[in-house]
């Protein structure tokens, strides 16, 4: 940030330092506003001896941390009504069919409304007919070999659940291989590392505990927990703190799926550069701001079109940013002058806080607030830059969107981090990036059939022209119906004058694409990527053929990026 004094109201320095004060990261710290959690343990199949451990390390969780504990195994508790007393129901080591059709549809309307889901263990061995449940925990099991001890790659070390972990964690406890890969649809938090054990059936991608959002739901599942020996380990049971914490809305994340970044840093500051004064320490793959001011700058590459997303953390009052889109320059200020800066600092005026672009657009503020973790816990920020358009998310909240009208300014650039002065301590960790590449400059349109699944082609039905009309996979035929005009990031069929969008700018999975009068809106958007998939980037969700179904007038919608062959496309 740029500025010649700072102004801190002694009002807002006080409630920043209550609302430090009331949500910490892990066991140690003052507990949240209480809470009721819903600790459910019935089996019907194999039953765990340490379900008795884990329900008292839950209750001793809930006691040092303010959330109280029901433990149950009485299936009639899954009642709407009851189920609107808890922020969170854990599924502690649950098997086999445990619910009924209407305790089932329950669940789900408390999933949906908000409500938040922790799996624990063999909560993937549960419920195998249950569609929803299947979303839900993320991955059924499959199998498992004897308990060993492994290691456990922490790829997200910014969740709650697993912010306090090394990058390699080594434990003894019973390994699950599941059914699926829940990368495609959760975000993963920790993998597997089937070198260091006997009896890895997934290979070198085996996720073992992940989290994910279903509409307005939080899930969270870790697959550690069948030991006895895990509800006395600090490390697990601040695991299973965190995502309960997460799972209740107590802290926030970004659980969106996450494919295809290349890491900046990640513990090597191979390719990283100081400009002006100050720097940054390197320990525990975290980088940790003094002095300054200054810029440490990734000097490898300029990136025009990309995803960065990196972790943050203040300890109080502090002040740092991310730089994007600037020249290669030893002179931060120039840097400032030429790019732009996406604001790090919990009490500055709105133009100059947390999400802002610094000086020239404030955050959505309310937004903002409502994602935001307080000082002492990490958070994530995605700058999406296409072009000229930044967008911002915080915790997977999109809270700014910008373009760039300044033709002495850029987006398209280097990327740094900011070291700001002498009382601001900010660290970082996990900066990466994802280089979208493939969006056709604005003003360049190129036109013609858009093919995808098994050779069909994007196709507007009945070439229909009136707004809604459904746009569909049909056999290629070289009619007007068939033809797509694309200009950067808009699709229009040249045919109706009307374009390609989501029905009613929806963002959900499985929301509708459809033909709709041009209007510029983000469910308008769709950015090519590099593996063939195209991304709405307001939903952050791929264009997909439903139900991977190849048959003449199958519904083209959205879909979480999976890579699959129902979203890949061949444009003109």
């Amino acid at each position: 940030m740029r500025r010649l004094s700072r102004t801190i109201l002694a009002l807002g320095t006080a409630a920043l330092t209550a609302l430090a004060a009331t949500t910490v990261a892990g066991p140690a710290g003052a507990a949240d506003p209480a809470y009721d959690v819903l600790v459910f343990s019935k089996t019907a199949g194999f039953r765990h001896d340490s379900i008795p451990a884990g329900i008292t390390a839950i209750r001793e969780l809930g006691a040092a941390n303010n959330f109280t504990v029901t433990a149950t195994e009485d299936s009639g508790v899954f009642t709407t009504a009851n189920l609107a007393r808890y922020r969170a129901i854990v599924f502690l080591s649950t098997t086999g069919d445990v619910l009924n059709d209407a305790q089932q549809a329950a669940v789900e309307t408390y999933i949906r409304g908000g409500g938040g889901y922790v799996g624990v263990h063999s909560a993937a061995d549960t419920e195998y007919n249950w569609p929803f449940y299947g979303q839900l925990v993320g991955a059924w099991f499959a199998s498992h070999p004897a308990i060993q001890q492994a290691k456990v790659r922490v790829e997200d070390r910014a969740h709650a659940a697993t912010a306090h972990l090394p990058q390699t964690w080594t434990r003894t406890d019973e390994w699950y291989n599941y059914q699926t890969n829940a990368r495609s649809t959760a975000h993963v938090l920790a993998s597997l590392d089937e070198s260091s054990y006997s009896g890895g059936g997934m290979g070198a991608d085996h996720p073992h505990a992940w989290c994910k959002t279903l509409d307005g739901g939080r899930s969270f599942y870790t697959g550690g927990g069948h030991t006895i020996e895990s509800y006395s380990d600090p490390a697990f049971r601040a695991h299973l703190l965190g995502g309960i914490r997460y799972a209740a809305g107590r802290t926030r994340a970004d659980c969106r799926p996450e494919v295809g970044y290349t890491a900046l840093y990640n513990g090597s500051t191979t390719g990283w550069t100081q400009a002006g004064p100050g720097g940054f320490s390197n320990t525990d793959a975290t980088l940790s701001s003094s002095g300054g001011l200054g810029m440490y700058w990734y000097n490898t590459k300029q990136f025009t079109s990309y995803s960065l997303k990196l972790d943050w953390k203040l300890t109080g009052d502090d002040n740092s940013g991310v730089v994007v889109g600037f020249p290669a320059t030893t002179d931060p200020q120039a840097a400032l002058d030429k790019g732009y800066e996406v604001q790090i600092d919990a009490t500055d005026t709105p133009d100059k806080t947390t999400g802002s672009v610094y000086g020239v657009q404030a955050a959505d503020i309310a937004a903002r607030d409502a994602a935001l973790n307080p000082p002492g816990e990490w958070n994530t920020y995605e700058l999406l830059v296409e072009g000229q358009r930044l967008q911002v998310f915080l915790n997977g909240v999109r809270i700014n969107d910008f373009t760039n009208t300044n033709s002495a300014r850029s987006l398209a650039g280097y990327v740094g981090i900011q070291n700001h002065g002498d009382a601001d301590h900010v660290s970082f960790r996990n900066i990466r990036i994802k280089d979208l590449g493939g969006t056709t400059p604005p003003g360049n349109p190129r036109t013609g059939r858009v093919t995808g699944l098994a050779g069909k082609c994007l196709d507007i039905n009945g070439a229909g022209t009136a707004d809604g009309t459904k746009i569909q996979l049909w056999s290629c035929n070289g009619q007007a119906n068939q033809v797509w005009s694309i200009d950067g990031q808009v699709w229009r069929n040249p045919n109706s004058n009307k374009c390609l969008g989501t029905a009613g700018g929806g963002t959900g999975n499985g929301t509708k694409v459809q033909l709709s009068t041009c209007n510029g809106s983000g469910g308008q958007n769709w950015a090519a990527q590099s593996n063939g998939s195209v991304r709405n980037p307001q939903s952050n969700r791929c264009l997909d053929v439903s139900g991977n179904n190849s048959a003449d007038g199958t519904q083209v919608q959205i879909w979480d990026c999976n890579g699959q062959a129902n979203q890949r496309w061949t444009l003109p």
